[in-house]
């Protein structure tokens, strides 16, 4: 007579071990005997944001101690200041890494919107709220355009948007001239996320109150949302979202032009950051905002990770760069822990992704 598994003694009982699409949780049977490291490792495996966390915890004191200007709110300030721009293209990475994808273009797409806008409002004279909007409908063609590459095309994400970084990229500098609006001649409204307020004596800007607005609403999008499950189920495993009905190639392109409306309105909070408007300015960020999402805890190989982390690996980024650079490091140094860091976290994701097959 056949028995269940619930009728076997307890050392003959299967663990189980349940892997979900939307946040890779893994669930392990109470009499499951883990070792430290695997306790760790499981607790890391589902909850993607402890690494981050703690990295983000163990460096603002370590700083604070070294640099007793470090852990002042103004420093803090400025250091959101300094990482708004990352963080913001960070989220459209964030989306298109889930995924198993990335983007290569972000840095061009968001100058050539920026551009657009400056072209729109000085060089053709219209309204500066039409420009401002023409300009992060740019970025949303220049999404809508990798989306298509990638989904019709079928060509890899990592090939398509290295081709369009140099297409988006050569068309700025052809529309600019290669030329730079200068502060006296940018309308305003374009450097109004460059203004702020004080609190505590502290100035924040609204380009920073932006910033995390969009991700608390890209968090609750993420975890609350149809469209949200199927992004992470595309990266964990495309055919099998395909065969459970999802339209893959609808959700591909989606997330590419949603990407591009993210990377429009980081150009107009550039601008506000920089005070100008540059063709060259911001071409750093490309790879910044891929730094900030691995650090973050998101897996390269789509699938797994929190909008969150990204907000974490910006900051932990802006961290090491203020708290270096105030304990007398050269920028050199500052370059190398970076390079630390996203090593370091791509080997917990490996680490991580052999745990949760």
């Amino acid at each position: 007579m056949n028995r269940s598994a619930t009728d076997l003694p307890d050392d003959e009982r299967p663990s189980t071990v349940t892997a979900g699409f939307s946040m890779g949780l893994v669930e392990i049977d109470q009499g499951a005997r883990l070792s430290p490291l695997q306790w760790i490792e499981r607790r890391m495996l589902s909850r993607p944001l402890i690494g981050p966390v703690a990295v983000l915890i163990i460096a603002l004191i370590v700083f604070s101690i070294v640099s007793p200007n470090f852990g002042t709110l103004q420093n803090f300030s400025l250091i959101l200041q300094q990482v708004q721009v990352i963080a913001m293209l960070g989220i459209a990475q964030t989306l298109i890494i889930l995924t198993a994808g990335i983007d290569l273009s972000v840095a061009a797409v968001m100058l050539l919107s920026q551009v657009a806008m400056g072209r729109f409002a000085v060089s053709v004279g219209l309204p500066v709220e039409i420009s401002l909007v023409l300009g992060i409908v740019v970025g949303i063609a220049c999404g809508a355009i990798n989306g298509f590459i990638v989904t019709k095309l079928n060509i890899p994400p990592f090939i398509a948007t290295l081709g369009t970084l140099s297409i988006f990229y050569a068309l700025n500098i052809f529309i600019s001239d290669g030329e730079s609006v200068p502060y006296a001649d940018v309308p305003p409204l374009f450097n109004w996320l460059g203004t702020g307020f004080r609190v505590f004596g502290t100035t924040f800007t609204f380009g920073q109150v932006l910033t995390i607005l969009m991700f608390i609403l890209f968090a609750y999008i993420l975890r609350n949302t149809a469209w949200g499950t199927h992004i992470y189920a595309v990266g964990d495993n495309l055919e099998a979202a395909r065969l459970s009905g999802i339209r893959v190639n609808r959700v591909l392109m989606s997330v590419y032009v949603v990407a591009g409306l993210i990377i429009g309105v980081t150009a107009w909070l550039l601008i506000g950051r920089i005070g100008s408007i540059s063709p060259t300015a911001g071409a750093a960020y490309n790879l910044a905002s891929i730094t900030a999402v691995v650090i973050g805890g998101t897996s390269l190989f789509g699938g797994r990770g929190r909008i969150m982390g990204t907000l974490l690996g910006s900051l932990i980024v802006g961290v090491f760069s203020s708290g270096l650079s105030l304990a007398g490091f050269d920028s050199l140094w500052q370059e190398f822990t970076i390079g630390l860091l996203i090593i370091g976290a791509v080997a917990v994701d490996q680490r991580l992704r052999k745990i949760g097959r």
